[in-house]
């Protein structure tokens, strides 16, 4: 398989020969705001260009959204990508978003979910702590995330976690699905007041602990405003640890094979 790292959770993976488009943020540097009430909300979003042209990312067989936060699924991925693609989404609700911008071919996530004889497992995360969820209007923002593992007899388990902390259910996840390589958002973003709502540095030891031969691909980071972790940091960290084989955080336009 081919990771290719485009910007924030956006990847093109192609898997089995099948291209995967992943949570496609398309806008232009600086584009939106700062996300309300996060850490650096000063800063805009994205606080990165795309480091190729737009319809260099069209050029694929489905496109999967793990959840329609803006830094997934955005207004210019909404216009840009047409409107017959093949897209999965998570849940009903996401379904009924982008069907009301248009888009005809959606398919929903599930246990059972595939394309062709590629299995794509829906998983669930948590996107912030127990605290923030039970305060109701940061539940209601925060809402569900999923993830995806990828199973195909002729490639090795792929398990893209998405947006989550570290809860018993991924730990279960990846105990059950065995991933040899595994997708996980490393930013580290941060809500004011509730701490991280994604994966930091240290969940990389949880994953190695796990799983000790698994490759990690951390990604997320460095193209929105609330993440506070980079890839030098993520890399050093692995590095002090003695897990560099383990782990990469390729940069916008590299391309990791496993």
């Amino acid at each position: 398989m081919n990771i290719t790292q485009i910007r924030n959770a956006t990847q093109l993976i192609t898997y089995a020969g099948k291209r995967f488009l992943i949570d496609p943020m398309l806008a232009a540097k600086d584009t939106y705001p700062g996300f309300e009430g996060t850490a650096r909300a000063q800063i805009r979003n994205p606080m990165v260009e795309l480091p190729v042209a737009i319809d260099s990312l069209l050029d694929v067989d489905a496109i999967i959204v793990t959840h329609t936060h803006l830094d997934h699924w955005d207004d210019a991925a909404a216009a840009a990508i047409p409107k017959s693609m093949l897209i999965y989404v998570q849940n009903s609700g996401d379904e009924a978003l982008l069907r009301a911008q248009g888009f005809t071919e959606l398919r929903l996530l599930s246990q059972s979910s595939h394309f062709g004889d590629i299995m794509l497992i829906k998983t669930s995360g948590q996107h912030g702590s127990d605290a923030a969820y039970a305060v109701p209007e940061l539940a209601e923002r925060l809402g569900e995330a999923s993830g995806v593992v990828f199973q195909h007899p002729d490639e090795k388990t792929l398990y893209l976690i998405g947006d989550s902390i570290w809860t018993a259910g991924i730990e279960e996840n990846l105990r059950h699905y065995q991933p040899e390589v595994v997708i996980m958002n490393t930013g580290w973003a941060h809500i004011l007041g509730f701490g991280p709502i994604i994966f930091g540095k240290e969940d990389l030891l949880r994953v190695h602990a796990l799983l000790p031969q698994a490759q990690i691909v951390g990604t997320h980071m460095e193209a929105v405003n609330h993440c506070l972790v980079t890839r030098r940091a993520l890399l050093e960290y692995a590095r002090d640890n003695q897990i560099s084989d383990f782990v990469s955080a390729p940069a916008n336009g590299d391309t990791v094979t496993y």
